[in-house]
C-alpha cells in the first residue's frame, strides 16, 4: 500500500491525471524529449553510484 519514503503508490487513475497534466504543460512533442532526458539522467546517476561501490577509496 505504501511506496517509497512512506507515500501511497498512485494508482491508475491518479497517474492518467499526472499525465494529462504534463500534457497540457509541455505538449506532446516535448513529453518524449522529456523523458529521454531522465532516462539518461537516472542512468548516468546509476552508473555514478556503481563507480563509487567499486572505487575502494
Amino acid at each position: 500500500m505504501f511506496g517509497i519514503l512512506g507515500f501511497i503508490k498512485p494508482g491508475l487513475g491518479e497517474l492518467i491525471v499526472i499525465l494529462i497534466i504534463l500534457l497540457l504543460l509541455f505538449g506532446a512533442r516535448k513529453l518524449p524529449e522529456i523523458g529521454a532526458s531522465i532516462g539518461a539522467a537516472i542512468k548516468e546517476f546509476k552508473k555514478s553510484i556503481g563507480d563509487k561501490k567499486e572505487d575502494p577509496k
